[in-house]
């Protein structure tokens, strides 16, 4: 039997846009004639794989069906739901769909993950297929490249030849505790699942009954035509919003997991967005958008809606002005050099692969007290973008306004 690929596309993009009412979610984001949404889809396109199911809200619909008509992905299941309720009832919901059979391995896609190499990955998933029963559940773990805080890990223990039982999951620690989960063993959490109908559904029963109860009824009584199942509103808002995490995985015993050293990110943030400009650096670089300026030279790598990406260059002995913008922050990596930095009324040094964020209104400053140049990736968010949203304070180069 093939394995059925859900993907879960309801996520609206908040950790990028935290201020912002109009959020662009992340999945839909153009970075470059690329998206986030549109690899999940390449992602699952192999042989190993039945038709997808999409778990997404109306206001993703016509988002979806686009991206689905551009891959020629003709056969399909898009299941809407009508409000948040995290991923517990959107996982239940999209599993309990009629045409999906009871021992059907199912395998979760989150949509807005970016993986290099889809060939580990697949290979992983057609191997731990065998071993899928109506209880247990799979999870994905990541070898960790850095002690990060911004995702969960899990540690595990051998059971068997080609068993790892999860002991624990540990949700996003700090980074010196998440220095000591990675010297243990441990690995992310990377929020992909695999697992059977009947499992899933066994789960829900026996952890989160009224929760499976309510979204039983949102299907059964949802409406379906044109491969399109809406829920019913009044029994999904009934189902209390709860991550599969919290709700499933740190309450039965019965989870593996599935180690891999692959490329892998969430994008949820920007400065693992600025990572994979720089690490393509020459694909965006266009020598039209290179400028100079007293203090350096800066290039424009990629504007998007509401965002650009730019790489900053401040010569020896040199500085920006002392500066604030009234309608765009400024997220800032380090990618060379030892730069004082100026936020407020605090000064400090950075090194590299430190990042630095300056929200909209902060008086900020880049300077380079020694011989060899920084270079800083910079990504601006805000409705304006342009150089003229620039209020100095102080210049050594007499620019002020």
């Amino acid at each position: 039997m093939k394995i059925r690929p859900v993907i879960l596309c309801g996520g609206e993009g908040t950790r990028l846009w935290p201020k912002s009412k109009n959020n662009q979610a992340k999945q839909f984001i153009n970075f470059g004639g690329w998206n986030l949404f549109e690899k999940t889809l390449e992602r699952i396109k192999g042989k190993i794989f039945d038709y997808p199911i999409i778990s997404t809200n109306s206001k993703y619909l016509k988002q979806v069906k686009k991206f689905l008509k551009k891959l020629k992905i003709k056969k399909y299941s898009i299941v809407l739901e009508p409000a948040k309720r995290n991923t517990a009832p959107a996982i239940l919901t999209a599993t309990l769909i009629k045409n999906i059979p009871s021992k059907q391995p199912i395998m979760f896609f989150p949509s807005d993950h970016l993986i290099d190499n889809d060939k580990q990955l697949k290979k992983a998933i057609e191997k731990n297929k065998r071993y899928l029963n109506n209880q247990n559940i799979f999870v994905f773990g990541i070898k960790p490249t850095s002690p990060s805080k911004e995702y969960g890990y899990f540690l595990t223990k051998s059971i068997g030849t080609n068993i790892n039982k999860v002991s624990k999951f540990i949700e996003k620690p700090s980074e010196t505790k998440a220095k000591k989960i990675i010297k243990n063993k441990g690995y992310w959490n990377s929020g992909m699942f695999l697992a059977r109908k009947d499992s899933i559904i066994n789960n829900f029963k026996k952890y989160q009954p009224a929760i499976y109860k309510n979204c039983l009824k949102s299907v059964l009584k949802g409406k379906f035509k044109q491969n399109i199942y809406r829920l019913n509103k009044s029994w999904f808002l009934a189902a209390k919003a709860k991550s599969f995490d919290y709700a499933i995985l740190e309450k039965t015993k019965n989870i593996n997991g599935i180690k891999l050293t692959i490329s892998w990110t969430d994008l949820g943030n920007w400065r693992e967005i600025l990572k994979i400009y720089y690490k393509n650096k020459s694909k965006y670089f266009n020598k039209k958008n290179v400028y100079y300026r007293p203090w350096g030279r800066y290039v424009n790598l990629f504007e998007g809606k509401n965002f650009l990406v730019k790489e900053l260059v401040v010569n020896s002995k040199s500085s920006i002005s002392l500066q604030k913008h009234h309608y765009r922050s400024e997220h800032w990596m380090v990618t060379q050099g030892k730069p004082r930095i100026t936020v407020n009324k605090k000064k400090f040094f950075k090194k590299e692969n430190d990042s630095i964020f300056i929200p909209v209104g902060t008086i900020h400053r880049i300077e380079n007290l020694y011989k060899k140049p920084v270079k800083i990736m910079e990504a601006q968010t805000g409705p304006i973008l342009k150089e003229t949203d620039i209020v100095r304070y102080k210049d050594v180069y007499g620019r002020l306004n």
